[in-house]
């Protein structure tokens, strides 16, 4: 199956289709479709994948980087607490609550795969969350959950970096702690949604410098996919090209004891079957 990215490549923005040894770019061919959120909107992942066949690699390894995938989505919505351990973990005796916790993000909130992680000058606790992110591709209000996986357009990774202190600061929000700027990654790539068996019992895994940390199901969802959907879409129209980042699994560092947070020099591999490896370092912010 064909993966695109968005990535750069000398000072200019592309997005193009994923081979092992480089990009090819599309961009160039669709002016009518600047970014992956305008291929999205018009239904146009098959078509690109069209375009790129039999095409030679026009930026190979090593002479681009990569961005988050869709560069300006109108919202993204994020899942919190969202499997049993996770919600096992706060322990306040409370059984999983009936409706799901959500947080708002914002692009620039997020950096690409390959890129550093920014530990910002205001706090040491940056924290890593592995994630499977959905992008939607027909937008709509008051789905129904046995509709929802045909708003699904694409999958990737998302490593949802909190500042573990920073979403304590108030009483109940945790938005400053999750939006300080490329405190979290998105990427490699889409993958094309076609079929419910690639989001119904997937492995998500984190590794730091190569140590297992979080290992889950999304069929241990306190709140599966298609619930997210419904319940996202009965407040707000999703449109295409939003991206819902959909829960983490237990083990992230805030839970150690003593919490282990990330520093500078750390690698952070977050891995979901069928659809790739999302790898970021951690530098301090300058």
């Amino acid at each position: 199956m064909t993966r695109f990215a968005t990535y750069s490549a000398d000072g200019k923005t592309f997005y193009g289709a994923v081979t092992e040894a480089g990009m090819i770019a599309l961009s160039p061919e669709f002016p009518d479709w600047p970014t992956l959120r305008n291929v999205i909107e018009a239904g146009g992942l098959a078509t690109l994948a069209q375009a790129a066949a039999g095409k030679p690699v026009t930026h190979p390894n090593g002479s681009f980087a990569y961005e988050i995938p869709v560069p300006d989505p109108e919202k993204i919505i994020c899942v919190g607490v969202n499997f049993p351990d996770r919600n096992a973990e706060y322990k306040d005796g409370q059984e999983a609550p009936p409706n799901m916790s959500l947080f708002i993000r914002f692009p620039r909130s997020f950096t690409g795969h390959g890129r550093p992680l920014i530990r910002p000058k205001a706090s040491s606790k940056l924290d890593y969350e592995g994630e499977i992110a959905i992008v939607i591709g027909k937008g709509g209000r008051h789905i129904k959950q046995e509709d929802a996986f045909d708003h699904i357009a694409a999958m990737t990774l998302c490593n949802e970096g909190t500042l573990r202190d920073w979403v304590r600061h108030a009483k109940f929000n945790v938005t400053q702690g999750k939006n300080f700027d490329a405190s979290g990654a998105i990427g490699p790539w889409l993958v094309p949604f076609n079929d419910k068996s690639q989001l119904e019992d997937t492995r998500l895994t984190t590794k730091v410098n190569g140590e297992l940390r979080q290992d889950d199901r999304t069929s241990r969802m306190l709140f599966p996919i298609p619930r997210q959907i419904e319940y996202i879409s009965t407040f707000t129209t999703l449109v295409p090209g939003d991206i819902i980042v959909t829960g983490t699994p237990t083990g992230a560092g805030a839970r150690f004891d003593p919490p282990v947070f990330l520093k500078p020099g750390d690698v952070i591999e977050i891995e979901a079957e069928g659809i790739g490896v999302l790898i970021n370092g951690v530098e301090d912010e300058e």
